[in-house]
């Protein structure tokens, strides 16, 4: 086990221990932030774990959750919004902490990796995946002012 191993075993235990308690148990909106943030928390883990074993692949799972993650939230947001108007979440302080941390992986792995291809790739899983939770979240929160109703 090297450094990058230990660090995804201990980032993905917690993040994903608490997102299966968050979705587990409590008011629909909690349940709603912890689905949003499991893939915020999955996703950096799977790219620590490509660098730990030396498997690209994993780096295109990430890709795929970072693409499919926020969209899974935003059907919930669209079918759960009545129950959701009447009590929506707040989480934007986890919310933050989940896309720093984010990008602080994807920093530090973009100057472990160097120039070249393998870069831009985590560039653009990093992008999709700050950007697309963001407005997950955004849209969990009470939808976006124009298109409420």
């Amino acid at each position: 086990m090297n450094g990058w191993t230990l660090t995804a075993t201990i980032a993905l235990g917690a993040g994903v221990g608490a997102t299966v308690w968050g979705v587990s148990t409590g008011p629909l909106r909690r349940r709603v932030v912890a689905q949003n943030l499991s893939s915020a928390v999955a996703c950096p883990g799977l790219l620590l774990l490509s660098q730990g074993f030396g498997r690209t692949s994993y780096v295109d799972l990430a890709l795929l959750l970072a693409l499919l993650g926020p969209v899974g939230t935003l059907v919930f947001a669209r079918l759960l919004a009545g129950e959701l108007a009447e009590d929506p979440p707040q989480a934007w302080g986890i919310t933050l902490a989940v896309a720093g941390y984010g990008a602080v992986v994807v920093l530090v792995l973009c100057a472990v990796t160097g120039p070249g291809r393998a870069m831009v790739k985590l560039l653009v899983v990093g992008a999709l995946l700050i950007s697309g939770n963001l407005i997950a979240s955004r849209a969990l929160a009470g939808g976006f002012g124009s298109h409420r109703g």
